[in-house]
């Protein structure tokens, strides 16, 4: 069993940033893969990043070279870095975890956070 907890979202000015945080509970957190996926209202969870656990990264072609994803394993911790954030980026922001590697597709994931709220102004 794993749970997580977002926390860092708020409201920013574009071309602003924030780091967001999850935090995991649980013995096995270092063998899972973490993502992070945004939502907005009416839409379906979007995949934004994710970080297998063997440390391998991966991006949505929308938020690349502005976010940065990492994890500690020691802290059961993974972030996500968000520089030059633009409006369109305002959503839900979710952590997610699965054993092993990342995945695209938001049904693969067993456990998810409550969510934290991102809102960036023109």
């Amino acid at each position: 069993q794993v749970q997580l907890v977002e926390s860092g979202g708020g409201l920013v000015q574009a071309v602003g940033s924030l780091r967001l945080s999850c935090a995991a509970s649980g013995r096995t957190f270092s063998s899972y893969g973490i993502s992070w996926f945004r939502q907005i209202p009416g839409k379906e969870r979007d995949f934004v990043a994710g970080i297998g656990w063997r440390g391998g990264r991966a991006y949505a072609d929308s938020i690349k070279c502005r976010f940065t994803i990492s994890r500690d394993n020691a802290k059961n911790t993974v972030a996500l870095q968000m520089n030059s954030l633009k409006p369109e980026d305002t959503a839900l922001y979710f952590c997610a975890a699965r054993p092993d590697y990342i995945s695209y597709r938001q049904h693969d994931y067993e456990y998810w956070g409550q969510g934290t709220q991102v809102t960036v102004s023109a």
